[in-house]
């Protein structure tokens, strides 16, 4: 029964977060015109919400369970360390280039960057993810560093990522309600009278909430971490069911 309802929260999270990408990516597309890498088009800042969407999220979130995987509690570690560290930088490229195309954009528009409490959580939740990111790598996943400062920076580690995943789910959130405040700045279709592009991209940002709590949700189960080395009892159930 544990590991059928791991699997089940498991496909559920990845439904979800698919859902999440392609809808942003609809959302652009319908509403906004596509997609175009010039620089300068007003196209190109759209790819802005689908990378953060699918990098800062959903990508990131992916790195954050691998070793919530049953696969992973037996056998060597450094493989799993490894697949965790490579979709956590895939997540952070996506993220840069996110950041790349509305930088770009700004600048070529004469827009003033970095003053909405949007911009400001995003920029903070890329430095956080950085620094997670580079401590990660040489703490956990070069050979010379100590048992003992593993054990130390570990809990830290762990508390950072959530809170990375927390901040980047407050970034995109406020990121959507500030494009709707800027696209539908009109007579015609005020945000207020909640046109089809507002509920979309609203029921666009309650999923990228509910996945976000899924993902919670999943790292917080007890039975569902991977042990400590000696400690595999509190996790065979869970194996034996998958065997």
């Amino acid at each position: 029964m544990a590991v059928g309802w791991f699997y089940l929260s498991f496909y559920a999270l990845s439904l979800l977060g698919l859902m999440c990408v392609i809808l942003t990516v609809y959302w652009m597309q319908l509403w906004h015109g596509g997609f175009a890498w010039d620089g300068t088009s007003r196209l190109m800042f759209n790819y802005h919400p689908v990378f953060m969407v699918a990098g800062s999220v959903v990508v990131y979130s992916a790195a954050s369970l691998v070793y919530r995987l049953p696969q992973s509690w037996v056998g060597p570690k450094l493989p799993w360390k490894i697949g965790h560290a490579v979709l956590h930088l895939l997540a952070f490229i996506l993220t840069v280039l996110g950041l790349v195309v509305v930088f770009q954009f700004h600048n070529h528009e004469n827009t003033v960057s970095l003053y909405s409490l949007h911009s400001w959580l995003g920029i903070v939740t890329v430095f956080l993810f950085a620094c997670q990111w580079f401590l990660g790598f040489v703490v956990f996943l070069l050979p010379w560093v100590s048992v003992w400062l593993r054990s130390l920076l570990k809990p830290i580690h762990v508390f950072f990522g959530a809170v990375i995943l927390f901040l980047s789910i407050a970034s995109v959130i406020s990121g959507i309600n500030e494009k709707l405040f800027f696209s539908l700045n009109n007579n015609t279709q005020p945000y207020s009278s909640l046109p089809s592009e507002a509920v979309f991209a609203n029921g666009t940002g309650m999923l990228v909430v509910a996945f976000g709590l899924l993902v919670l949700y999943i790292l917080l189960v007890s039975s569902w971490k991977r042990p400590e080395p000696g400690i595999l009892s509190e996790g065979q159930p869970l194996l034996r069911d998958g065997e």
